[in-house]
């Protein structure tokens, strides 16, 4: 099942051939995580965060930069990621393995031109392309009752004239709690809630935390920043640093995020009682009346700069571009045809982005293909996010 790209075909191999190897060598003993976090803050952060893989994306990418410099006696392959993501949420048929709760979307981009300038892609001419877009929730539960402190997701694929396509899958979170593949792997059994309590069990969250000091900064940024009261007022973020090539050649690093033009609103102690799918409610009913919109900010990478570390935030001084406007117009129950069935592959892109030397690009590209490529072949069950219901 080939997933065409510009310039390249993402194919699904049928075995696995990659190997993620566990761990670089292990430094000196550091402080424990718990001086850094607290282990309630740490609980309800990680609890939070637990369910995110940016999205169900396809294309099999057994790409070099997921393999460098890593060793283990057991290779991680995408099956053994999807089998952990089976573990942690159960098995349901027909659904992302994480993020499997969404609403697909469509609308437009009305590019300014301004991105032009850092990149050649045709998307970035001034103009508009049609794109096609899932709002969701991350973990594998496709029933879960929507919270605040959930993971948000946004995926985006633009189609451009030229037939050329751009995918993205973003998160209202300013920065991962992981910086490689195995970190995400351990954390998600570390954070797995108990069936006694709902919660993790705090014995193993400590015990990863204190093996993982990069998580523990980046919950402390995640903390600072905290949820606004749904999908339309959401900030999302890219993660990843991807390098931008202009017409002229120049070639820079960039990170992007998509950021709201509704009233960002917090959350308060008196925000009236909340129904099971409030989210998802709240943003089928604001599309019904109106439009959302989203600037999509460009962030500009000066030399020093991690392009391999999502957990790290790059310096808010640096430059940035607003490229133009990302137009929701309709949402759609998930089905056939719709945004369901796409793949939101972090590595299918237009010509003038290309991927950085982030381990989580590559990787996530082919475990979700393994994810992809089961539910696949598995009977559909009805989506819990019916716009129908919601408007009758």
């Amino acid at each position: 099942m080939p997933e065409t790209g510009v310039g390249r075909t993402v194919r699904v191999e049928p075995h696995d051939q990659d190997e993620l190897h566990e761990g670089r060598a292990r430094r000196d003993r550091r402080p424990s995580a718990r001086d850094l976090l607290t282990r309630r803050g740490a609980l309800l952060g990680l609890g939070a965060v637990a369910g995110f893989a940016a999205v169900d994306v396809g294309g099999f990418a057994y790409a070099g930069g997921w393999l460098d410099g890593w060793t283990s006696p057991r290779p991680l392959t995408p099956s053994r990621f999807a089998d952990r993501f089976e573990r942690v949420y159960g098995h349901h048929d027909g659904f992302r393995r994480n993020h499997a709760k969404g609403l697909s979307a469509t609308g437009t981009f009305a590019s300014n031109g301004a991105g032009a300038a850092l990149c050649r892609a045709s998307i970035f001419q001034s103009g508009s392309v049609p794109l096609t877009g899932r709002f969701s929730l991350g973990g594998g539960l496709p029933d879960q009752a929507d919270k605040p402190d959930t993971v948000r997701g946004l995926g985006l694929l633009f189609q451009a004239a030229d037939g050329q396509q751009w995918r993205t899958a973003m998160i209202n979170l300013p920065v991962f709690t992981d910086s490689t593949p195995q970190g995400f792997y351990d954390r998600l059994l570390a954070s797995k809630p108990q069936t006694d309590t709902g919660k993790p069990d705090p014995a193993k969250l400590t015990a990863f935390l204190d093996r993982h000091p990069e998580t523990v900064a980046a919950m402390k940024i995640i903390k600072a920043n905290p949820p606004t009261t749904g999908f339309a007022d959401s900030s999302f973020y890219g993660l990843n640093a991807f390098y931008f090539t202009n017409s002229a050649g120049a070639r820079v690093p960039v990170r992007w995020s998509a950021v709201p033009q509704q009233q960002v609103t917090a959350p308060t102690d008196a925000m009236p009682e909340r129904g099971r799918d409030y989210l998802f409610d709240g943003l089928i009913r604001m599309l019904a009346h109106r439009p959302l919109t989203w600037r999509l900010v460009l962030t500009v990478g000066e030399p020093g700069d991690p392009t391999n570390d999502a957990t790290k935030p790059w310096p808010q001084s640096r430059r940035t571009v607003d490229a133009g406007t990302i137009n929701i117009t309709a949402v759609q129950t998930e089905a056939a045809g719709n945004a369901r069935d796409i793949n939101f592959d972090p590595l299918v892109l237009p010509n003038g982005i290309s991927s950085s030397d982030d381990p989580l690009l590559s990787a996530r590209s082919a475990v979700y293909a393994r994810s992809f490529t089961r539910r696949a072949e598995e009977d559909k069950s009805p989506s819990e996010v019916d716009v129908a219901r919601v408007l009758a």
